[in-house]
């Protein structure tokens, strides 16, 4: 493939906005993703590709929030060695089974977060998170969804911030330390899935870099942005990612059966 200004100019407006977003409430991969499909690559380069630019986007939200004392980094790092492993093995069969199997059970999964945050009107707006109110059972379930999650990440990824985002809130954290904390999670299954990928030769370096750097810009404005307008501005930009994602997983999922 080769690479023109047309290209390029796709690759940094989307890399801006998806880097943007993904640092609030994630859903980044819905733009990036789309961006690196735009220009040209396969489906399977393409999601590799992406986890390139989303690493280094995460990391640059993760280290913006960890520096600023807003990761929960007691709680969450026990599990970040699982949450490699299920990302690892969820890159690995992506060269087994088509990605696109899964878009029927995201867009239930979604669905279901955006009602019950919508209609939940405290959800997410106080900080009484399980593992400090003694509810280990809820606190047992959180963690196991993280590795489902870290799976889902490496085998497709669009929605993953949201996931993480929404597991955090139903084990009790509010929305800012929710979003933040997710990044330590997102930066993690990234990272582990480029790493799966980079062995077995999937990744475009030069489209994963110029779409990366984009996201990096994006990421550092969206973490100041989350941290400047607190809880109800990302509960709200929360909730119209969230209703994209399924519109966006609902029509792409048409197609595919339009084309059968």
């Amino acid at each position: 493939m080769e690479l023109d200004v047309i290209a390029i100019v796709t690759l940094v407006l989307f890399g801006l906005l998806a880097g943007f977003l993904n640092a609030i409430v994630g859903g980044g991969g819905l733009i990036s993703l789309p961006a690196l499909l735009m220009v040209g690559m396969p489906p399977a380069a393409a999601i590799a590709t992406n986890k390139l630019a989303g690493s280094l986007g995460n990391f640059t939200s993760m280290m913006t929030f960890l520096r600023a004392g807003k990761i929960n980094t007691k709680m969450l790092l026990p599990i970040i060695p699982f949450v490699f492993i299920s990302s690892v093995c969820g890159a690995l069969t992506v060269s087994a089974i088509s990605p696109s199997i899964l878009r029927p059970l995201v867009i239930v999964m979604l669905t279901v977060v955006f009602l019950y945050t919508v209609f939940n009107k405290g959800f997410g707006q106080a900080k009484t998170a399980v593992y400090a109110t003694g509810k280990k059972k809820w606190l047992g379930l959180g963690l196991g969804l993280m590795v489902i999650i870290g799976f889902y990440d490496g085998f497709f990824g669009p929605g993953t911030g949201s996931f993480i985002i929404f597991v955090l809130l139903f084990m009790g954290f509010g929305f800012l330390e929710a979003s933040a904390s997710s990044k330590l999670l997102n930066f993690t299954s990234n990272i582990a899935a480029l790493l799966t990928y980079l062995l077995l030769g999937m990744v475009n370096f030069t489209y994963g870099l110029i779409l990366g750097v984009a996201m990096v810009i994006g990421a550092y404005t969206g973490s100041k942005v989350a941290m400047a307008k607190g809880l109800s501005f990302i509960r709200l930009l929360f909730i119209v990612m969230t209703f994209v994602l399924i519109i966006k997983n609902s029509y792409d999922y048409w197609l595919e059966i339009a084309k059968r």
